[in-house]
């Protein structure tokens, strides 16, 4: 069945009948303002100032059930902007209150702000009034309740990001330490995250210590942080190449002190990036069908603990092209008579989800060979440019991802040749 984005934008509009209140929420960090249309845009009520806690709450939905009652609404919709994490505690506090909530995007409403009185003019009221505006006219989403295992992974996978660039933060700065202090030491040791380097920095970090030992003492400490060390030979040459060293002898004490901050930096990332990997691994043990998406080949735990933390409950979607919708990953085109511009993709969406997307259909290539095939394919015989393939194949994996997800059913090889693409 061929997905299309009208029909559903079709049914965004027709949910709003004449016996809707719609709500329009301007998100803030302490207090949030609400503009209340009618299904014709017009204005019901006066605007409404309400705190970010459960009392603010509170007189929001009892301004609601007022509005409804004197103007004879028999429902309310409520559409707020995901601002930031400030929009989250109201929406889950009102989907428990029955209420239905919808999100509407944050761009949209910025395109949308000259709309009712023709100016560049900005307040919150006025955003509460273009959102409710874009709810009634069917520019919104509903927010799906988020199993605990997809929140999880969700938090998971954030908290990772931000481990990972401390990681990389440390390793970088110790090769600016070592290319300062001991440059020669690359000559022993290639990789300087390496166990064999590491243990060097923790024991005998600068040259001036190393000229003044033994091969065999060195070997020894080398025995006290690791089981399997480098070797004599190798311990050898560190106390050569120590002997001439190029690197800064002054302020010894201080870039001491500097790499021992590093280290602890470094070993803390280190420390806390397999606890939540591990975590993930647990996580993803309790989804049904993420065992069956695991069993294709090039797909790592990790990448997909991104997907479904960032893309939630994958069998929620409709098809693939409503994944790819949601991760910004949808063609983009302008045109205009005769003229005709470059199709792009929008990038209006979830920008990790793109990242992991993309990281997943890269191995894949790499080492799936049905997909290996259909790149080379692509490239060799289509002619098509490499990037354009890969992005072909995003597209083919997001529709393998949410049809498995759906179903519930195993991964199977000759499928994939017989996926006809769609537009996405």
């Amino acid at each position: 069945m061929k997905f299309k984005m009208q029909d559903k934008q079709n049914q965004l509009i027709e949910r709003i009948s004449d016996k809707h209140l719609v709500v329009g929420v301007d998100i803030a960090q302490q207090v949030h303002v609400a503009r209340a249309v009618n299904f014709r845009g017009i204005v019901v009520g006066d605007p409404l100032s309400f705190e970010n806690n459960e009392e603010g709450f509170s007189r929001l939905l009892q301004w609601i059930n007022e509005l409804k009652e004197t103007k004879n609404f028999n429902t309310s919709i409520v559409g707020m902007e995901p601002t930031g994490h400030y929009w989250l505690n109201l929406s889950k506090w009102l989907y428990e209150q029955n209420v239905d909530v919808v999100t509407v995007n944050p761009h949209l409403v910025k395109k949308n702000k000259e709309n009712r009185d023709n100016t560049q003019s900005k307040s919150d009221k006025k955003d509460a009034l273009v959102i409710a505006d874009m709810v009634k006219n069917g520019y919104y989403a509903f927010i799906r309740p988020t199993p605990e295992a997809f929140e999880k992974l969700r938090v998971l996978m954030a908290n990772r990001d931000v481990i990972v660039k401390r990681l990389v933060s440390s390793i970088n700065q110790l090769n600016r330490w070592v290319d300062l202090i001991f440059p020669e030491l690359r000559q022993v040791f290639k990789d300087i995250k390496g166990k064999g380097a590491i243990a060097t920095l923790r024991l005998f970090p600068t040259p001036i210590e190393l000229r003044s030992m033994e091969a065999q003492d060195i070997v020894e400490g080398w025995k006290t942080k690791m089981k399997r060390h480098a070797g004599l030979k190798k311990a050898q040459s560190l106390v050569e190449l120590a002997k001439h060293s190029v690197g800064n002898q002054q302020a010894h004490d201080a870039y001491k002190l500097h790499l021992e901050q590093l280290l602890e930096e470094f070993d803390l990332a280190t420390v806390q990036l397999e606890r939540v990997e591990k975590e993930v691994t647990g996580v993803l043990e309790q989804i049904t069908f993420a065992k069956k998406l695991l069993a294709i080949k090039g797909i790592s735990e990790i990448s997909l603990a991104g997907i479904l933390g960032e893309a939630g409950d994958l069998s929620g979607f409709s098809h693939g092209n409503s994944l790819l919708r949601h991760a910004g990953l949808h063609l983009a085109e302008a045109s205009s008579g005769k003229w005709k511009g470059q199709i792009v993709i929008s990038k209006r969406g979830r920008s990790r989800l793109r990242r992991f997307l993309y990281l997943a259909t890269m191995s894949l290539v790499m080492n799936n060979p049905e997909f290996k095939e259909l790149h080379s394919n692509n490239v060799k015989v289509k002619k098509m440019k490499k990037m354009k393939s890969i992005m072909k194949l995003l597209g083919k994996l997001a529709r393998i991802l949410v049809g498995i997800s759906r179903k519930n059913e195993s991964y199977c090889p000759n499928k994939v040749h017989a996926l006809e693409p769609l537009a996405a």
